[in-house]
């Protein structure tokens, strides 16, 4: 009997590192593979979306836009035509949040350097103070990467409608103060339709991590 066993260990082996192998495809096939909702305006909190909007079930997308960046350009839909990009709002003077967002968003810069399928947009909610020659100041010193990263600037009442209507972010419409936009910390990953796919605490680094990883799944729809 033990003679028996020895002579066909071999195969035992063999046939056993085979079954692994069989398993863990069927188990790889088999597995669903995570994929990132499409979130429409009914889908999050009233407090972030227009009235107009809060039944809204199908169909969202970022609307069309024309602001201007650290450099002077007009940046448009375009820009980001066939794109997944990460979408915040900010501004150049803030002490609370929004140097931890931009830090973070450094961190996704970074991360995204060679990948020409991810771009990052920013956009102030005090245009009247982030000329071009103050956000190209900014620019400067956190780190941004033209080619990968806008800064935009422009009109405050398409960029309110945009966070307000679009991404689906700020908290009021504005009082016409110099600071009454209250946005969120939320980042914003939009796919390449232009469709929200999720959203991100962007003082987080958990989240940012979550976000790097979302979109990997999203490139790989």
């Amino acid at each position: 009997m033990i003679r028996f066993f020895a002579k066909y260990k071999f195969f035992a082996i063999v046939l056993s590192i085979l079954s692994i192998i069989i398993i863990s495809i069927i188990y790889s096939i088999l597995k669903p593979k995570k994929s990132l909702p499409v979130y429409e305006p009914n889908m999050v909190s009233t407090e972030l979306v227009d009235s107009t909007l809060q039944e809204v079930r199908k169909y969202h997308k970022i609307s069309d836009f024309e602001l201007i960046n650290q450099n002077g350009e007009t940046i448009t839909q375009e820009n980001y035509n066939d794109k997944i990009y990460v979408a915040d709002f900010f501004f150049t003077t803030c002490q609370t949040i929004c140097p931890i967002m931009t830090d973070h968003m450094r961190k996704i810069q970074k991360e995204v350097m060679e990948d020409k399928e991810v771009k990052l947009l920013s956009h102030t909610v005090t245009p009247q103070i982030d000329s071009v020659p103050q956000l190209k100041k900014y620019a400067k010193k956190k780190g941004v990467k033209d080619h990968k990263w806008n800064l935009v600037t422009g009109n405050k009442k398409q960029i309110y409608e945009l966070a307000r209507k679009s991404y689906l972010v700020v908290k009021s419409d504005g009082d016409g103060g110099p600071y009454d936009m209250i946005h969120t910390e939320n980042f914003v990953l939009v796919d390449k339709k232009k469709r929200i796919r999720g959203y991100y605490d962007g003082t987080n680094e958990e989240e940012i991590d979550r976000l790097l990883e979302d979109i990997e799944v999203l490139k790989a729809e």
